[in-house]
């Protein structure tokens, strides 16, 4: 592959980091080469896996392009990518997940309906420890107020989301400080400035329940959301009309957070978060006063 394939405008670089999971990739490779659109480029990223994933599946997907890397975490893997793939159009398949034949198709639809929409994302099915079960109501996907919903967790599923090459160079990468979150980061930071489009249907496949998650690994997911946040309070280039809701729900998640640690005899970490609700609530009232 090389640089000429930015002349079509509609290509697609598929990317998928993974570490270990040999089968649930075998999975996913097959899903995307099933897709009625096919993508370009199919970007395998080995984020340092015990098992050489190259030389155990390049036989059977001999045009995917794998790249290797030390264990760095899901973000490196997916700049690796990002940084690797030569297509105008890039979307991203968590290893364990799948997509339904139609979903690059669809979406490349609606782009081309909706030239000045330079992100989307999709509906998915959740499947847990091998059965279809039903997404808690609030994660849900609509348009309406995506940005503040988002504040209060991560609605958008990366193996669900198309992106125009040019979001990275507007608004960076995913962030290789955040072991979790990273996703929340990175459509929070395109959502202030740019609307992401939905395809209300379910074309993603979304297994869940196995152990090596990370969601389960780290615990206090608040955390890294109130990090992300804070990193936009501190630049400060949050357009006006989302300081308030971005200040609210600092407040709200230190306060949480304050609770929390106390809850476990941890003071200084209960007294951190305190202090920090203070101040964004300070913050607010200035806003207001304003």
């Amino acid at each position: 592959m090389n640089a000429s394939a930015r002349a079509h405008a509609f290509d697609i670089s598929v990317i998928i980091p993974c570490y270990n999971r040999v089968e649930f990739l075998r999975q996913a490779l097959l899903s995307v080469s099933k897709q009625s659109l096919c993508p370009t480029e199919i970007i395998v990223i080995d984020d340092g896996s015990v098992t050489h994933l190259e030389k155990k599946l390049a036989s059977e997907f001999p045009h995917t392009l794998w790249y290797r890397q030390q264990n760095q975490g899901v973000s490196s893997a997916r700049n690796l990518g990002i940084q690797k793939a030569q297509c105008p159009w890039v979307a991203f398949l968590d290893s364990d997940d799948e997509w339904k034949p139609e979903k690059l198709e669809k979406q490349i639809r609606f782009h081309k309906s909706h030239p000045t929409i330079l992100a989307s994302h999709t509906d998915e099915v959740w499947v847990r420890n091998g059965n279809q079960v039903l997404p808690p109501k609030y994660l849900n996907k609509a348009p309406e107020q995506l940005f503040k919903r988002s504040l209060e967790r991560c609605l958008i599923c990366p193996s669900s989301v198309l992106l125009h090459h040019s979001i990275f160079e507007k608004f960076g990468c995913f962030d290789k400080n955040l072991p979790v979150c990273e996703d929340y980061d990175l459509w929070v930071r395109i959502l202030l400035k740019e609307s992401f489009g939905y395809i209300d249907e379910k074309l993603v496949v979304k297994h869940g329940g196995h152990s090596d998650q990370l969601s389960r690994q780290n615990w206090g997911m608040d955390r890294f959301r109130v990090k992300s946040l804070e990193k936009l309070v501190e630049k400060g280039e949050i357009p006006s009309g989302k300081q308030e809701a971005i200040l609210s729900i600092l407040v709200q998640k230190c306060k949480i957070l304050s609770k929390g640690f106390r809850k476990h005899n941890k003071d200084k970490q209960s007294e951190m978060y305190l202090q920090q609700s203070f101040k964004y609530h300070n913050l607010l009232h200035t806003l207001h006063r304003d």
